[in-house]
């Protein structure tokens, strides 16, 4: 176990990360806008909120955006289903991101939980720091300058 020092420690953080770039390939050809743009928006808020409120330094302000990001993600799974239906993604590539999103999903509630029993989540020792169950994330320590970075 480790401390967590960064959002980018987070093995939350990353997979919600891990997902949103799923998404934004899957959708890449897609001609429809509207749910494009909804899905992908819905995508990048489950990161973006876990970051920005573990970047608030409170405890009562990380778990307020954990829930949020939460909800973001139910709101993606929402939105496949629907992709699913009107024939968008076929049901084998929805059902592998619904599962991812179900994952992401229970990890943030996990994490509330645990911020609901400590009197302070960002100083503890913890296993968050594991490693994506998401392949393709670096095994080394998140950078935007690491060569195994999925931005690169």
């Amino acid at each position: 176990m480790s401390k967590v020092e960064k959002f980018e420690d987070l093995k939350v953080w990353q997979d919600g990360l891990s997902l949103s770039i799923l998404v934004y390939d899957m959708l890449s050809g897609c001609k429809d806008f509207g749910i494009k743009d909804q899905m992908c928006r819905a995508s990048v808020s489950v990161p973006s909120n876990i970051a920005e409120g573990f970047e608030r330094h409170s405890n009562k302000e990380f778990i307020r955006f954990l829930r949020i990001a939460k909800g973001s993600s139910g709101e993606l799974r929402t939105q496949i289903y629907i992709a699913i239906g009107i024939g968008l993604v076929t049901s084998e590539k929805g059902n592998e991101l619904i599962s991812k999103s179900r994952l992401l999903s229970a990890m943030i509630q996990n994490l509330i939980k645990q911020g609901n029993q400590t009197s302070n989540i960002l100083s503890q020792e913890s296993q968050l720091t594991q490693r994506s169950s998401f392949p393709f994330l670096p095994i080394v320590p998140f950078s935007p300058f690491n060569p195994f970075s999925p931005f690169i």
